[in-house]
């Protein structure tokens, strides 16, 4: 079910990098265009070879980007946090998507459609820069992923991505101030490792204190240590 965007979702898309050095009439004119739509847990939003005729902004939730590999196993390209865009490779050119894009938990994501988006473009041609900086930083993302995972132990690439998507945890009852909500086998295919493997690792820095886990919620308790196994290989 789509609907129009409410004042709070136009503070969150006025907040995306793509939008945020706009003026008030600027983005008035754009997000008048914008419909929201709410996904559930594991709910699939778009896949590899459809039609990319959008664009899409997350307001809350994560989104997993994804491509199945030959094996039939999945690989994770990125995990796509509240205001944050993506869809744009496909909504610029016009062309099939290259991944699956799939909601982690319940999301909420704004969707400008292709023609509305180049349109504005055309108006406002200072946008491109932020769009050039976008594909530029998923670039650089995607190659230091597939470096990491060509290049790194097992250990360090999970540390590295605990640590990458890691958010502050405010209740001071919770066990640490940071926490990952994603699965062991999501950390799985992120790591390019089995679920085996990586829960062996969790089980191995829990018993060491770095780390708690708590009804499928894993907690940051020894951030330093996790660092320091982040930075063994970086050299």
């Amino acid at each position: 079910m789509t609907r129009t965007p409410t004042d709070d979702a136009r503070r969150v898309l006025g907040e995306c990098v793509l939008f945020r050095d706009l003026d008030a009439e600027e983005r008035n004119v754009l997000f008048a265009r914008v419909r929201t739509r709410s996904y559930a847990a594991g709910e699939t939003i778009f896949l590899m070879g459809s039609v990319g005729d959008s664009l899409m902004a997350v307001l809350s939730g994560t989104v997993r980007i994804s491509m199945p590999s030959p094996d039939g196993k999945e690989i994770v390209l990125a995990i796509i946090q509240p205001r944050e865009v993506f869809g744009e490779i496909a909504m610029l050119d016009g062309k099939e998507r290259t991944a699956d894009a799939k909601a982690i938990g319940p999301c909420s994501l704004a969707i400008l459609e292709r023609r509305d988006v180049l349109a504005f473009l055309k108006d406002n041609p200072k946008v491109w820069p932020k769009l050039v900086d976008v594909l530029c930083a998923r670039l650089r993302k995607t190659d230091q992923h597939i470096a990491e995972i060509a290049l790194l132990e097992l250990p360090t690439r999970l540390a590295k991505t605990l640590l990458r998507f890691a958010n502050e945890q405010p209740q001071a009852a919770a066990p640490g101030g940071l926490q990952v909500s994603l699965s062991q086998r999501e950390l799985g295919n992120i790591c390019g490792a089995s679920r085996e493997s990586i829960n062996k690792c969790l089980g191995g820095w829990q018993r060491r204190g770095i780390v708690q886990i708590e009804d499928g919620v894993i907690f940051v308790t020894n951030r330093t240590a996790l660092e320091e196994l982040a930075k063994l290989e970086d050299a």
